[in-house]
């Protein structure tokens, strides 16, 4: 952030504070009484429909519910989350199932819950104002939004009393200054969303600058004890190891390798069933929130893949390997397509209780062979040190331990396999709940991953399971005109996003290339041009087609974040297309004039554009 953007949002947040604690001392309220239901009970989104018996009367996010907004003229609160995620769960119970706070909600705001996989361009849109504004962002966001669609004042989760004492505040000090109130908006949300529309002539003298300037913030934020970025907690972090591993893999090979082998053994790593959390809340990558997504395990099995590649290292696609038959045996449908999430929360409430084991319980479970090896391989040793139990970790590989226990490595995998079949089997029952929506976007990275899988694996199974998803995104999401982004049951189809239509965009490209299919390349022709033509106007691009929201309407760039910026995924398959179909001019002009947008903005910040610096050079390489 620019130290211009900082006075602002400096501005921004204490005008705010100053309006919000003005009003303590209030103690009269009128408002116009509401006659809204909760529109959420049996929603199709399993996050929403969670949220259906709260007593917050809560509204869908769409024109009618803005337009209440306007013809009330309160301030709708937006709150989103999703199903899979912990802090959602626990605002629930504290908050939103608490009478008094529902109280001030229904009658005072227009309450809207949104599932940010549903609506993935609102909730981009409003973490940048909360991260402006905060200087954090996360889930449960909740952002109180004008009737113009203009946000005021947002947060991430915070106990209930603090809540209730917002609620209280703010809707007092709206009634008494809504007008100020909306200037204030208006003009935050005009200086938080300025963008310079310069253009710079890309080359790759260009190119090479930015390199260099990624390589020395990535070397800033680096973790050499542990590995990763940040020393609070860890994410993958995917795109921008990922960029160094294509670019930077000798120079960076330790760094890689370290950051490789503990996301792989440690906490993110779930060793019973397969597959990687979403991230763990310390540096060490040992204590993870317990949601697995389907988009991270699907980029971070191609990270494996692609380190095994690069690093030849059989290790990394034995990770890979694994991880793809997890998603197979617990996020693949009979459809052939793949689910979005699986709960962090168990059926009971217990975050991580289908992952987690009490000492007593595997003694129970195990023969005292199988004990000593899981005990040791695992560390379960003393005090757990989570209130649900042990959380598995390698304390001691294979190998290592092997010897440790003058055991042979044969007879010490055959005790894990079995010990791990028991353990399956103790908990067959006790699987966290599923998020069952099948996100486009999220299903094309599950397409690639796959795809490349078949390649450098050689396996029919994995070829199988491409071309499944390849036909649920054909028949299902496609209609012969336009994308979908999903299909839920009693409701019509949800329209796809900029990040729907990119990432089908290549993984259909990678499909088709791979089954030699022209058909699926003319299908991608058409994916493209929509695209451009659904969400870039007026020199910036939009993550969603209609918005309901004025704030920061149109970016020159995205930042990659937990997935890779979509309008980079579409500069790069608009640059292989435009390859192989010389004619198209006019989308060669589009590319030619966005590429060489945003220069300074991805300088200033460069860590966290890598994508872009990957579509540039390969803009600079093929000399369009």
């Amino acid at each position: 952030m620019t130290f211009l953007e900082k006075s602002r949002t400096n501005r921004l947040s204490h005008l705010i504070g100053v309006l919000i604690l003005q009003v303590f001392c209030l103690n009269t309220v009128h408002s116009a009484t509401t006659t809204l239901q909760n529109q959420l009970n049996n929603h199709s989104s399993p996050y929403l429909a969670m949220h259906g018996n709260d007593p917050v009367q809560w509204q869908e996010w769409n024109a009618e519910t803005v337009a209440r907004a306007k013809k009330e003229n309160k301030l709708l609160f937006v709150s989103s989350g999703y199903f899979s995620c912990h802090w959602c769960h626990v605002m629930q119970r504290e908050s939103y199932k608490n009478n008094e706070i529902a109280a001030l909600l229904n009658k005072y705001f227009i309450p809207v819950k949104i599932d940010r996989e549903l609506n993935p361009g609102v909730d981009s849109r409003l973490i940048e104002f909360v991260q402006k504004t905060q200087g954090y962002a996360g889930w449960p966001l909740n952002v109180f939004v004008t009737p113009e669609g203009d946000p005021l004042f947002g947060m991430t989760y915070i106990p209930a009393e603090q809540f209730e004492n917002v609620l209280s505040s703010l809707s007092k000090q709206w009634l008494i200054e809504f007008k100020q109130l909306k200037e204030l908006a208006l003009e935050a949300g005009k200086a938080l969303s300025q963008q310079e529309m310069t253009s710079t002539p890309i080359d790759k003298k260009r190119v090479a600058e930015l390199d260099r300037i990624f390589v020395t913030q990535a070397s800033t934020f680096k973790d050499d004890l542990d590995g990763g970025f940040s020393e609070q907690s860890k994410f993958p972090s995917v795109p921008q190891l990922d960029y160094l591993l294509q670019n930077h893999a000798q120079d960076w090979k330790e760094f890689l390798q370290l950051t490789l082998d503990k996301m792989s053994t440690q906490g993110l790593h779930d060793h019973l069933y397969g597959g990687f959390y979403r991230y763990t809340v310390d540096p060490g990558w040992k204590t993870p929130h317990f949601e697995k997504m389907l988009y991270d395990n699907a980029q971070l099995a191609m990270l494996y893949l692609n380190a095994s590649v690069v690093f030849n290292n059989k290790k990394y696609e034995e990770v890979a390997r694994t991880t793809l038959d997890f998603l197979l045996e617990q996020f693949q449908t009979q459809e052939g397509v793949f689910i979005a999430s699986l709960s962090a929360i168990d059926e009971s409430g217990e975050e991580g209780g289908s992952y987690l084991w009490q000492e007593e319980a595997l003694k129970n479970i195990l023969t005292i062979e199988q004990w000593q090896v899981v005990k040791a391989h695992w560390g379960i040793n003393g005090k757990a040190e989570l209130d649900g139990g042990h959380h598995l970790l390698v304390v001691e590989d294979v190998d290592t331990l092997a010897r440790n226990l003058k055991m042979s490595t044969v007879k010490l995998n055959k005790l894990l396999m079995s010990a791990r079949e028991k353990m399956k089997a103790e908990r067959k029952n006790k699987l966290p709940p599923k998020d069952t929506k099948k996100i486009a976007a999220w299903n094309a990275l599950a397409l690639q991953v796959f795809t490349k899988a078949a390649q450098i694996l050689d396996s029919k199974k994995y070829s199988g399971a491409a071309r499944k998803i390849r036909n649920y995104l054909f028949q299902q999401l496609w209609d012969g005109q336009q994308l979908y982004r999903t299909r839920i049951e009693k409701g019509p189809a949800v329209a796809a996003s900029l990040e729907d239509y990119a990432y089908t965009s290549v993984a259909i490209w990678a499909w088709a290339e791979f089954s030699e299919n022209k058909n699926d390349k003319a299908w991608v022709g058409k994916l493209i041009k929509q695209a451009w033509n659904k969400f870039y106007h007026d020199g910036g691009w939009q993550l969603e087609e209609h918005s309901l929201l004025r704030f920061n309407s149109g970016k020159l760039v995205f930042m990659d974040g937990p997935m890779v910026a979509p309008e980079a995924m579409l500069l790069d398959i608009s640059m292989r297309y435009i390859s192989t179909h010389k004619d198209e001019k006019a989308l060669k002009h589009q590319v030619e004039q966005v590429i060489q947008q945003g220069f300074g903005l991805i300088k200033a910040s460069t860590f966290w554009y890598p994508s872009r610096i990957n579509a540039m050079r390969l803009y600079t390489g093929h000399h369009l």
